[in-house]
């Protein structure tokens, strides 16, 4: 299981965004967006919760739920130490537009 604090730390250690998340774990931008929009445990889809944590794990996240032996007890997230940097999938890339103030001289 994992909650949204957990989701949102497991971004923020990976220096990553909502759109990247999507990208990593094969989800929509807007799925990302109601699972950190959640209270507490995020609730969903099976495959999809399954798809997330995979891809948060194959990132270098370690997922800390309670129980597990910590100096402080309760729920975290643990960056691995040997990951240099999340696989994310190259994004298309849109062009930059021209100033509409700059015409064409004959």
């Amino acid at each position: 299981m994992i909650t949204a604090n957990q989701l949102r730390a497991a971004r923020a250690l990976l220096n990553i965004d909502q759109r990247q998340t999507a990208d990593l774990a094969d989800l929509s931008v807007p799925t990302i967006q109601r699972m950190e929009a959640s209270d507490g445990v995020i609730r969903g889809n099976v495959d999809s919760l399954m798809k997330l944590v995979s891809a948060l794990e194959n990132a270098g996240i370690e997922l800390i739920n309670p129980g597990v032996t910590s100096s402080a007890g309760g729920r975290g997230v643990r960056l691995r130490e040997h990951l240099t940097k999340p696989k994310v999938k190259n994004m298309k890339q849109s062009k930059p537009s021209l100033p509409r103030t700059l015409e064409r001289t004959r």
